[in-house]
């Protein structure tokens, strides 16, 4: 006679938490680790001063080792798993983590150890709602978890993370006199809501020991409905607690039934039915985001002191001569005595931040930084307006006055600074430059490679880049060109000029658009090279000015100062084209602009 022999799935997978005082957690977490690697263990184990947290999956002999070397650690003697089986292994790999909280809750003075809320047992509850005893159930889960399921008629508190649940139970007051019973996936987060409840005045709180897991394993589905979430590859279990065929979504965490996964709207990673967005839609959420963000960053701008250091690279020329000898040649701005009184002062640093004077040895890359006063910057326009942003560059408006990098009296009222604290910790990286007073469109690229791609066609003039332009006169010619070579170092404030000798290339093209009949021009201008002030140089030299130009003035004549300040007349240059070949598409992109009030 044949006998059909059944066996159990070989995964065992054990989900535990246990509030303990913990110590020396460095020590343990690479003993743990160690262990785990060894017996080819995975999953993700917290630890904490307050408790261990985990989920780990293996072979059952393996399970056991680890569980016998853990109850070993004081105050962990009594911890106790909560048991599945599955087919596979649910994790990637094994990760041991110290946190400041094994489950995150933000809230200070709360003692799980020695001041837990009552807790009540499965059987305990079920005869409670078999008998329809007046008790209120309150989920502490996240609002995703809770859509998988939950016990019948269950208070919903729609979080998407624990750390909001503290501010949704202050609206609880009328169930502080009524009997509530909280419950989660396996108790840990009721350990910490009990004392928070107790400690806002609920006169009967409990918790139900285990969670739903060990609901699930004492007494079945009775008052459930649905699945229970659970944080690995399984997604869901049933009240048998084997694997359900849900999925989750990585993009918003919802737990995916059969009916979900076929809609065209599931897209492995990025969407599902319950956050899918067209892509306009996604577009403008997130700038939105970003824009909200840019008004914090703005609005704090030059609130609080700060220390400036400037950075200064050794060259290979100075390897072995002194500090002094290496800054005095490469900032002859100021004289050999000033940067000896600054060093003598400590205002000289490593990069580690150790002090050095006039007489230390410098070697070749060696940065060094000066410390300079806090003071306050110029004021400058932070209306700076994300046009477009994907997985590889951002556009964005450039307002004015704004200098682009860093430089001279400006050091966080730049695009640069302004854009790293909104994209922290990113660093964007600007493909091309605008003067300070210049309005306009400004490329970045959100890594080095997709920089490099960028520049490259920047650099072989493929760019397409149009201007509008206002200038004083009209110009005989409707279309001109001007290529007269521009100055290679800066002047006075900055100031380049036409020099025919020893200047670099330069070449643009121009187009009027519209003669006014206050004696000004509408131009296009379109710069085939990128130098330093092209178009305010090539106008200027041709007889133009600019309008609003504070340093290329009539005549020819040199003003002194570049930039402006916001409440001065704008410059009328504006960046309002863009195209170039996309570096992940590998198509042409376009952009355009006209969001400038002197053009209209």
């Amino acid at each position: 006679m044949n006998q059909t022999m059944t066996t159990q799935p070989p995964i065992i997978n054990i989900s535990s938490y246990r509030f303990a005082h913990l110590q020396d957690l460095k020590t343990l977490r690479n003993e743990i680790l160690e262990l785990c690697l060894s017996l080819q263990l995975k999953g993700t184990i917290l630890l904490s001063t307050e408790g261990i947290n985990l989920f780990v999956a293996g072979f059952e002999a393996n399970i056991e080792t680890l569980m016998t070397r853990l109850r070993q650690v004081p105050g962990l003697e009594q911890l106790t798993p909560k048991i599945s089986r599955s087919d596979h292994q649910p994790f990637r790999r094994m990760l041991v983590k110290i946190k400041k909280e094994i489950i995150a809750f933000g809230i200070e003075g709360i003692d799980p150890v020695h001041k837990p809320a009552p807790k009540l047992s499965a059987r305990e509850l079920k005869k409670w709602l078999d008998e329809k005893k007046p008790i209120t159930l309150l989920d502490t889960r996240n609002d995703y978890e809770v859509k998988l399921g939950t016990f019948k008629n269950a208070i919903n508190p729609n979080i998407q993370n624990f750390k909001q649940f503290p501010k949704f139970a202050e609206s609880l007051d009328s169930l502080k006199e009524k009997p509530v019973v909280m419950f989660c996936t396996g108790g840990i987060r009721c350990e910490k809501a009990g004392p928070l409840m107790e400690k806002l005045g609920f006169k009967n709180i409990f918790q139900l020991d285990g969670g739903i897991l060990k609901y699930f394993e004492e007494v079945g589905s009775d008052h459930y409905d649905g699945d229970c979430f659970v944080f690995d590859g399984r997604v869901g279990v049933d009240p048998a607690l084997a694997e359900t065929p849900h999925k989750m979504c990585f993009a918003c965490l919802s737990p995916l039934t059969i009916d979900d996964q076929k809609s065209p709207k599931y897209i492995l990673g990025k969407s599902c039915p319950h956050c899918f967005k067209n892509p306009e839609e996604h577009m403008s959420e997130i700038l939105a985001n970003r824009h909200e963000k840019l008004r914090q960053v703005t609005e704090n701008l030059g609130k609080t002191p700060y220390k400036r250091r400037r950075p200064i690279r050794v060259p290979q020329y100075y390897d072995g001569k002194t500090l002094l000898d290496c800054v005095s040649s490469i900032l002859k701005h100021m004289d050999l005595t000033y940067w000896k009184h600054e060093m003598d002062q400590g205002l000289f640093e490593t990069e580690d931040g150790q002090k050095v004077g006039p007489e230390h040895i410098v070697k070749t890359g060696e940065r060094y930084f000066h410390t300079l006063p806090s003071m306050n910057e110029p004021p400058i326009n932070g209306d700076i307006k994300i046009c477009y942003e994907d997985e590889a560059l951002i556009i964005v408006e450039k307002p004015a006055p704004l200098p682009v990098i860093p430089s001279g009296r400006f050091d966080r009222h730049t695009l640069q600074y302004i854009l790293d604290q909104v994209y922290l910790p990113k660093h964007l990286r600007p493909i091309h430059r605008l003067d300070s007073n210049t309005t306009g469109l400004l490329l970045l690229a959100k890594t080095r490679s997709f920089a490099a791609f960028l520049h490259k066609q920047f650099a072989n003039k493929s760019v397409e880049k149009t201007y509008r332009v206002k200038i004083k006169g009209h110009p005989q010619e409707n279309e001109f060109t001007c290529n007269r070579p521009i100055s290679d170092q800066p002047g006075d404030v900055g100031s380049r000029t036409i020099d025919d000798e020893n200047g670099l290339e330069a070449t643009t093209h121009f187009k009027v658009l519209e003669r006014l009949n206050d004696g000004t021009s509408l131009l296009e201008a379109r710069p085939i090279t990128g130098r330093t002030n092209q178009i305010r140089v090539h106008l200027w030299s041709l007889g133009y000015p600019i309008c609003g130009d504070t340093l290329y003035l009539a005549n020819q004549q040199l003003g002194n100062t570049q930039t402006t300040s916001p409440d001065e007349a704008p410059l009328c240059l504006h960046a309002s084209h863009l195209a170039f070949i996309h570096p992940i598409t590998q198509k042409r992109f376009e952009i355009e602009s006209k969001q400038v009030a002197w053009l209209d």
